[in-house]
């Protein structure tokens, strides 16, 4: 760890997360305290965009810059909205629940002190249906902050007003993107909007919104504690740290909060451990299921948010599906990209029509029933539903891991053809 209060955060032997007694006494909500008690929301959000802090949901968008999209208070009077983004449907990642099971008080004080920055008065957790144990933490978590006024009214006798809500979502991938989810919490129909506007101008109900991950607001408290310098020094590449999670067939599947930038094959072999007893390393998808596999010759580059895209790929959540030599690369990205077809909304023809007909002739071909031309085909799909051809990056994510299986693996779908038959089975 290279915090003193990591992210992560510290459960008691029950494996219940401190309260609110507990976490103050480890430091906690004394960087609200700071902020409003000796720094303006100017303030605030300067050192938040100088400590070059990046979203931690996958886009990696400068979280300051972002902030100061939203228009000033002054100008645009009214009601303004923060939301943080708790809807991990994202296959192969699970940080964000490890924050929120782990430290749920961390994930509210970073909102309060964000919305105090943004002069908010009303923010939502939008937390995925899957996490009942993380609703009912933050429920209590939340039932705490109230109490102490830390949330509500006058706040600490400051003036300052936030009314927090936990909004449990009724679970579509979707719902990940930032305006679909505001359709979501709309009572709407999940879709993505057309932008511009952007939700910082134009968000929940037309007014001013700022969207973050909740791993991004777990960074604002430190942030605001120990300053912009800090926090840039904790990285090897790029500012801060990272929770990095690991699964498949690893020996220590799990969630690592280390030094943004740490080399791939240190997480692999370091902290994961390894290849489990029995498999051998074959590739590895680096940032949840819509980012493209990585080979063995790739393992020493740099986990950040630009070095993977030398390789063709990118850091997104930061969660390792790790691909071993028993497992059929064909079937793995079959599946992928069954689940990517069923989450699509439909709003968009390409990704509607198209991510069924991926699925249908990737399911085809791992049956055994798939024809010579369908590996043509599927390489057409990559770049039909590719960047700037659908609403938004759902299916051209979903084409990252098909489009670098086609070059890595094309010997394995040709010996399906081939065959007529998986081989793994």
């Amino acid at each position: 760890m290279t915090t003193e209060r990591p992210l992560t955060g510290s459960m008691k032997l029950n494996g219940e997360p401190l309260d609110i007694r507990e976490y103050e006494k480890a430091g906690g909500y004394q960087a609200f305290r700071k902020a409003l008690g000796s720094m303006t929301p100017a303030e605030i959000q300067s050192v938040v965009k100088d400590s070059g802090l990046r979203g931690r949901g996958g886009a990696g968008f400068p979280t300051g810059q972002k902030w100061s999209f939203m228009p000033a208070v002054d100008t645009v009077p009214g009601p303004r909205y923060l939301i943080a983004n708790a809807d991990e449907m994202e296959p192969g990642t699970f940080k964000d629940r490890v924050l929120i099971e782990g430290n749920p008080h961390q994930l509210i004080e970073g909102i309060i002190i964000s919305a105090y920055a943004l002069q908010v008065d009303r923010a939502y957790i939008f937390l995925r249906c899957d996490y009942r144990r993380g609703a009912m933490r933050l429920l209590r978590a939340l039932e705490e902050a109230y109490a102490a006024n830390y949330a509500g009214k006058n706040i600490l006798g400051s003036g300052f007003t936030l009314d927090i809500r936990l909004h449990v979502s009724a679970g579509r991938y979707i719902c990940g993107e930032e305006t679909a989810l505001l359709n979501a919490l709309e009572g709407r129909r999940p879709v993505p909007r057309a932008k511009p506007p952007h939700p910082q101008t134009c968000g929940l109900w037309g007014r001013p919104t700022v969207i973050n991950n909740t791993e991004t607001f777990c960074n604002i408290p430190h942030i605001v504690d120990k300053g912009a310098a800090w926090f840039k020094g904790l990285g090897l590449t790029e500012g801060g740290t990272k929770i990095y999670t690991a699964s498949g067939r690893v020996k220590r599947p799990g969630a690592w909060e280390l030094p943004l930038g740490t080399p791939l094959r240190d997480l692999l072999n370091e902290h994961a451990g390894g290849m489990a007893d029995g498999y051998s390393f074959r590739a590895v998808i680096p940032g949840g299921a819509s980012t493209d596999f990585l080979l063995e010759e790739h393992l020493d580059v740099n986990m950040d948010f630009t070095a993977p895209q030398k390789f063709g790929s990118r850091l997104g959540t930061g969660g390792l599906i790790v691909l071993d030599d028993r497992t059929c690369p064909v079937g793995l990205v079959s599946n992928l990209i069954h689940f990517f077809s069923r989450e699509s909304c439909g709003w968009c023809t390409p990704c509607r029509e198209g991510l069924p007909w991926v699925a249908k002739t990737l399911q085809a071909i791992e049956d055994g029933e798939g024809r010579p031309e369908d590996i043509g085909i599927l390489e057409g799909h990559t770049r039909l539903l590719g960047p700037g051809n659908t609403f938004c990056f759902l299916a051209p994510g979903a084409m990252e891991p098909l489009q670098s299986a086609l070059t890595y693996f094309r010997d394995d779908f040709e010996r399906h053809i081939r065959e007529k038959r998986c081989p793994w089975r």
